[in-house]
């Protein structure tokens, strides 16, 4: 967990804005060629031109920012500022800043619910999870967590909200109509990154202390299967095609695994060095992007040829990436 303290937030200045806007101006509206990385420890984030490969533009954003994540409609990204205690939505195609939403209280991890009737915030210093109204995020149900509330996922139906606790070694289960806690279970150690599978029946767990994706049957509370990738396994993103997930090995060394879910087997490994942490697909599925925590780099790797393609250095600690030409979040 990130215990830095970045410069007190600003705006972007003017004449810096300027040359933003003159480089990604029409040509990001035509092909949304903008990459955003968010640097957590630095406060900032980083304008990357993805046909060049080159950072354009450096914003400072806030204290602590730790993850970020589109809206529903790909018309903003949220930057959740957990020190700060807001969120900051950006125009993905520009980098400009669109807004702020203060009093949001320790915003850590971020997750709309399918339905978009729910917008869940998890607040990982003060063990809580938040559930708001999306219209207007007025905040509907504060609930206690046991230990170090970190990621989410969602069931189809927009029933419940699942989140990881990764110091007690748990996940709990928040039904979304009565904002009560339904659940919660044991699961292997250090859980982080959590999805739904694509039928709707699995929980995919990473785990970090065992270094395993475990398989929870969610609807019977029950772990049926641990699947080895590697050390630190951390977070998982969807390739797009409605099956296949990568997984980030957040190590010094670093890898990311491919996991197939109907075989429930990983299918590939790339050798990604520098703790490897969130990652994000191309919609022509021939890139897979990822922040390498403890490098201070964006990594692309080449999905062709399996091969790291190139390193993008960007600020400290990068923790999320983001552009809109990507491959699906399903």
């Amino acid at each position: 967990m990130i215990r830095r303290h970045p410069a007190r937030p600003r705006r972007l200045l003017p004449r810096a804005l300027a040359f933003v806007l003159l480089v990604c101006g029409s040509q990001m509206a035509a092909h949304a060629g903008l990459a955003i990385a968010l640097n957590s420890a630095d406060g900032t984030i980083s304008l990357i031109d993805t046909d060049s490969y080159k950072v354009i533009g450096k914003i400072n954003v806030c204290k602590e920012p730790h993850h970020l994540m589109p809206t529903p409609d790909d018309k903003s990204l949220i930057v959740a500022c957990a020190a700060s205690n807001q969120l900051v939505f950006f125009d993905p195609l520009t980098g400009q800043e669109q807004r702020r939403v203060r009093d949001i209280s320790d915003p850590y991890q971020l997750g709309y619910s399918p339905n978009r009737k729910w917008f869940v915030a998890t607040s990982l210093r003060l063990d809580r999870v938040d559930i708001y109204d999306p219209s207007d995020f007025r905040l509907i149900a504060r609930l206690p967590a046991p230990k170090t509330p970190s990621h989410m996922a969602f069931d189809d139906a927009s029933q419940f909200v699942f989140v990881t606790l990764q110091d007690s070694n748990e996940v709990m289960a928040i039904s979304l109509p009565t904002q009560k806690i339904a659940w919660v279970m044991p699961v292997a150690a250090t859980p982080a990154g959590i999805v739904m599978s694509p039928d709707n029946r699995y929980l995919l767990v990473a785990s970090m202390g065992e270094g395993v994706v475990e398989v929870i049957e969610w609807r019977a509370r029950k772990s049926v299967r641990k699947i080895a990738t590697a050390t630190a396994a951390h977070n998982l993103q969807p390739k797009g095609d409605g099956r296949h997930f990568y997984v980030s090995n957040r190590s010094i060394d670093g890898s990311i695994s491919l996991l197939d879910t109907q075989t429930m087997s990983v299918v590939e490994n790339y050798d990604v060095p520098g703790g490897p942490d969130d990652m994000m697909v191309r919609a022509d599925g021939k890139e897979l992007w990822a922040t390498a925590r403890f490098a201070r780099k964006v990594q692309v790797v080449d999905l062709v040829s399996k091969q790291l393609k190139l390193s993008i250095p960007v600020g400290s600690s990068p923790h999320g990436v983001f552009f809109l030409n990507h491959a699906g979040l399903r």
